[in-house]
């Protein structure tokens, strides 16, 4: 439904800037209404705050964990049984003990990621002083199980034979004692890297398609024209769309993160959240300027889709929220300098890891800011151009 521009009541700048903040907030609600209108959108906002978040915790590629496999045992001896108990859960699911002719179609069935073969009078050589050959059979197409796994395995093998041989549980005395502090996660537990990064890349990702997509909404319904006709500037119907998106993206990002995060996860959270959340205000008028900027360009909802994809896999990849940005190559870095993302993960990290106040995150959030108002200039620009050509 159009909304008509608030009347200026008094004289002077202060009443005309009342005027125009007033129309604005209106323009605003109007977008929250289209906003829940929209079942996909709210789908959207609905999956990324709790599904994608829990997916995220609890998905542990990088780690040892669940892992399927067998043992083919041509020994049958007491070393060969020992070896076998040693790989029990959660880092392993199994093993299975299996005929050599089943090892081929338990890898091609995706059964088993590993298959462990060890062979006749294996116990026999290794008493003798022998080396006998044990073979590690992989599925490498799963490719960080396998390659986690790898390692693990030889390790485990090599000290239960070692301990096996010398009759007796030993710990070599070390050279030197280091003394490791795992800081700001002492269990070294996935779940609280992938859930709170999960919930930083949302912001991002919200943010753009929320406000492109009211933009091509806008245009599909014809509701564009109806604001156009009125006596209001480019400026108050992009800055409506950016607040009232954004109070959505912030609302579902809280959510997330007091219920998902904190409750349904146990993940803690080190830093203030007032202060996470007033950062990602600020970062939010430069990722929806992205979104408006994507928005002009696209003509129907496929084509902005195809532009979110090429925009915000980059951005999210590149940023530090994937990988650290030091092992990037330098070049790509640089470039990453001019992206708000990077220090919005970076200053993310800094106050929900490590308890961050405001005298650490002000660079990053002025460079964040000064970045996030070329976006806003150059979106703002585009759009007027757009809104000029429509109106022609």
């Amino acid at each position: 439904m159009p909304v008509a521009p608030t009347p200026v009541r008094g004289t002077g700048r202060w009443a005309v800037l009342w005027a125009r903040c007033a129309t604005i907030f209106r323009l605003g609600i109007k977008e929250l209404w289209s906003l829940w209108r929209d079942p996909m959108m709210l789908v959207l906002i609905v999956y990324t705050t709790t599904l994608a978040v829990y997916s995220a915790g609890k998905a542990q590629p990088e780690t040892l964990n669940h892992v399927p496999i067998a043992i083919v045992d041509e020994d049958v001896s007491t070393l060969s049984q020992r070896i076998a108990t040693a790989f029990f859960a959660p880092q392993f699911v199994g093993p299975d003990l299996i005929a050599p002719q089943d090892v081929d179609p338990g890898l091609d069935a995706g059964r088993y990621t590993l298959v462990l073969h060890i062979p006749p009078n294996f116990q026999r050589d290794v008493l003798a002083g022998k080396v006998p050959r044990v073979q590690l059979n992989m599925d490498a197409t799963r490719m960080m199980q396998a390659f986690t796994s790898n390692g693990a395995v030889q390790q485990i093998v090599q000290l239960e034979v070692a301990e096996f041989v010398q009759r007796y549980r030993s710990v070599p005395a070390p050279a030197i004692d280091l003394a490791v502090r795992a800081r700001f996660n002492p269990a070294l537990t996935p779940a609280w890297f992938g859930s709170v990064m999960e919930l930083i890349n949302i912001v991002t990702m919200l943010s753009i398609i929320l406000t492109g997509a009211a933009l091509i909404r806008e245009r599909e319904h014809g509701t564009i024209e109806h604001l156009l006709v009125m006596p209001l500037t480019p400026f108050e119907i992009m800055m409506a769309k950016i607040w009232a998106n954004g109070l959505a993206v912030l609302i579902g990002v809280t959510f997330a993160l007091l219920v998902m995060v904190q409750q349904v996860l146990k993940v803690p959270i080190a830093g203030s959240l007032p202060l996470f959340l007033a950062a990602a205000a600020c970062y939010l008028f430069a990722a929806a300027s992205i979104g408006i900027f994507l928005g002009t360009l696209a003509r129907s909802m496929p084509q902005f889709g195809l532009l979110v994809i090429l925009s915000i896999i980059p951005l999210l990849m590149l940023s530090g929220g994937v990988s650290p940005r030091e092992s990037m190559p330098q070049l790509v870095q640089n470039i990453m300098l001019a992206a708000p993302t990077t220090y919005f993960v970076r200053l993310a990290q800094a106050i929900l890891y490590r308890g961050a106040g405001f005298d650490v995150i002000w660079r990053d959030l002025l460079a964040m800011t000064g970045v996030g108002a070329c976006f806003f200039t150059v979106a703002l620009l585009r759009f007027r151009r757009a809104v000029t050509q429509t109106q022609v």
